[in-house]
């Protein structure tokens, strides 16, 4: 298939761009600004399906809403109907196509003339008035709160907010580009005027409270539950915004003796993540839990797990190696502690249920 997209240099352009790298059965025509008339023609006529997303939303000149949406949007309108073809065309277009400003005005102007051609000839034509879209690549500083927020705290610049109150409807990067692709595919049954799921409904303040906990995320070792919906989206737009310099961050380490311990992730309600390390002969632990549970992972070494219940004085050992992937869990009850049988440095992963606490830690020294 031959796929046709204007506006490819923009942020949704380049994110449908990116999802047609996976797809060995597409062509890609990128128009942009710097592509000529001739291009667009040539293009136009190869075309299977078109997607136009390109859009003046902040000219310099407000003529140039007319001559960015509505007259390009003719153009290709035109250039369709010279191919003397019937070529899909899924147009973004806004919200703002529903009111009588410069900007909505050209998009509704852009509207009419795609539905003009849907009724001249049945081209199948699709409108999505979206609401404000995040997600990586999107302009910082231009046009989106999403984005400036995330570019700025990533960057710890200062944001501006005049109404924290303020309702946001956004849409993910992600769910866009899916359901584009759906309606190329013929996967998804959509009248003129389809919409894209799912809307995330927010206000301001409650965004930029968001994106600023995640930058503390680095400090505390405590994540937002960055695992689904709303979050897990904010959270990947915000990630996309750290320059390569700020891809990695230090954790604190702690060492002895025996060997080093670090905390390397924390969590609101699922515990925490660590590991430890041991040289050959030490032991950890020997202690109990009443509540707290833990999985042990031997990735390098050898391991002898020792147990013993706190009232019954009932034994059992479990060797372990990272040659043989084994996850020993502690129970409740039960004192236990790990020695290092090999003889190299033995490294262990280590998740625990609950954030340790040290006013109260449910870790109580008892014989093995």
């Amino acid at each position: 298939m031959n796929v046709l997209i204007t506006g490819a240099n923009g942020f949704v352009g380049k994110n449908l761009r990116a999802a047609f790298i996976e797809r060995k059965d597409v062509n890609v025509f990128a128009i942009g600004r710097q592509s000529t008339d001739a291009d667009l023609q040539q293009a136009v006529a190869q075309a299977d399906f078109v997607f136009h997303l390109a859009g003046v939303n902040r000219p310099v000149n407000p003529e140039e809403f007319s001559e960015g949406n509505a007259d390009f949007t003719q153009k290709i309108c035109e250039l369709v109907r010279a191919t003397g073809r019937q070529i899909p065309i899924l147009y973004t277009s806004s919200t703002q196509a529903e009111r009588d400003n410069p900007y909505g005005l050209s998009k509704r102007g852009a509207e009419d003339h795609l539905l003009s051609l849907q009724k001249e000839s049945g081209n199948p034509i699709y409108i999505f008035r979206l609401p404000n879209i995040f997600g990586k690549w999107c302009k910082p500083n231009y046009n989106s709160a999403v984005a400036t927020f995330c570019y700025n705290v990533a960057n710890d610049l200062p944001i501006t907010i005049n109404d924290p109150a303020a309702p946001v409807s956004l849409v993910y990067i992600d769910d866009v580009v899916e359901g584009f692709i759906q309606i190329m595919d013929g996967k998804a049954q959509v009248e003129t005027f389809p919409a894209i799921s799912p809307v995330y409904s927010t206000t301001v303040g409650e965004m930029a409270d968001q994106i600023r906990a995640f930058r503390e995320c680095r400090v505390s070792l405590i994540s937002e539950r960055v695992g689904e919906g709303f979050v897990r989206a904010l959270y990947s737009t915000y990630v996309s915004y750290l320059a390569p310099q700020q891809f990695s961050y230090e954790i604190p380490k702690y060492g002895d003796a025996r060997g080093v311990f670090v905390e390397m992730l924390k969590t609101k309600d699922s515990g925490q993540f660590s590991f430890f390390t041991a040289h050959p002969g030490i032991t950890r632990g020997g202690h109990y839990h009443h509540s707290k549970t833990e999985k042990f992972l031997v990735i390098k070494g050898e391991a002898c797990f020792r147990f013993r219940h706190i009232l019954t004085d009932e034994t059992f050992e479990q060797i372990t190696s990272g040659e043989n992937p084994v996850v020993v869990e502690t129970v409740p009850g039960w004192s236990h502690d790990i020695t290092n049988i090999g003889q190299d440095e033995m490294v262990v992963m280590l998740w625990a249920n609950e954030i340790f606490d040290r006013s109260r830690p449910d870790t109580f020294t008892h014989k093995v």
